[in-house]
């Protein structure tokens, strides 16, 4: 075959061509039966459960892909409670009076966050907004404060989602272009941890507390290289998890807790991403 007819070839098996292809199909018992679609678009045949390898590795490869043509190198990741209002809005999550009236103080971390994400955004604006790229779990509470303070300052920021039991549709502010959608907690957590440059942690519940001792757990164990892991509200903190007792207790090494930073404000934690890569020694040389 000469490289002429080997284009044309390659042309011919063209999957998208062959997808217009199949819509000139004539209709047929034959042809309407499943076994005759193409197995690539074959929702039915793809949503099987012995193709649950192949989905979670299209779940990989999507956003990795999109992420990666955009030029995108690095992130910095919120977390932190979807149920948490911004200031003045309502305690829409409250099950009694006593959680309307802590959801509605812990409100100051929605515009911390938002803050925060400025301050990111505003840095990233220097490298082309490709790195220190806000991203959140695209939801409402301290991941939509996050995707509108980068939108305050013109900066494309990225939500994964997920689909959860209840309806969970992206928040407003996401970059439509960066906004993804998971099936698989696995791979949305690798997708949030591969370009992490530091993760900041918000007042939440089990999500974010399970966020937050994964990614410990991967630095710890040497399965992630070392980033500021910054947790907001040191009240909040002190009160809900107890680093210094596990360390007493043995059950982690009385270093660990060195792994934590924890501010109050979207400025302190700025600074702390700042002194650990040496950014203002970067600016300083570029000037």
């Amino acid at each position: 075959m000469t490289p002429k007819e080997n284009a044309g070839w390659t042309a011919l098996a063209h999957s998208d061509e062959d997808l217009q292809r199949m819509k000139s199909t004539p209709d047929t018992p034959q042809t309407r039966a499943p076994s005759f679609r193409l197995a690539w678009n074959d929702q039915d045949f793809l949503t099987k459960r012995e193709l649950r390898s192949v989905r979670l590795q299209l779940e990989l490869l999507k956003p990795e892909m999109i992420l990666a043509e955009r030029g995108i190198c690095s992130t910095v990741i919120l977390f932190g409670g979807a149920r948490i209002p911004e200031p003045g809005g309502d305690a829409w999550a409250a099950k009694n009076e006593t959680q309307k009236k802590n959801l509605l103080e812990n409100a100051k971390y929605y515009e911390e966050a938002r803050e925060f994400a400025r301050l990111c955004s505003q840095h990233s604006a220097s490298y082309n907004h490709t790195e220190y790229v806000v991203v959140t779990g695209g939801g409402p509470g301290v991941m939509e404060a996050g995707n509108r303070g980068a939108a305050d300052v013109g900066a494309p920021s990225i939500g994964l989602n997920i689909v959860l039991p209840h309806e969970q549709a992206p928040n407003l502010y996401v970059t439509p272009e960066l906004c993804f959608n998971f099936h698989y907690f696995a791979v949305r957590k690798m997708h949030f941890i591969m370009r992490a440059k530091a993760v900041a942690v918000f007042p939440g519940g089990f999500g974010t507390m399970d966020e937050l001792f994964e990614t410990l757990t991967l630095i710890q164990t040497g399965r992630m290289e070392r980033v500021p892991v910054i947790l907001f509200g040191k009240e909040f903190w002190k009160n809900a998890v107890n680093i210094d007792y596990l360390a007493e207790q043995g059950t982690i090494s009385p270093n660990d807790g060195e792994l934590l930073t924890f501010v109050d404000t979207a400025p302190e934690a700025w600074a702390v991403i700042s002194d650990f890569y040496k950014l203002n020694e970067e600016n300083q040389a570029a000037e």
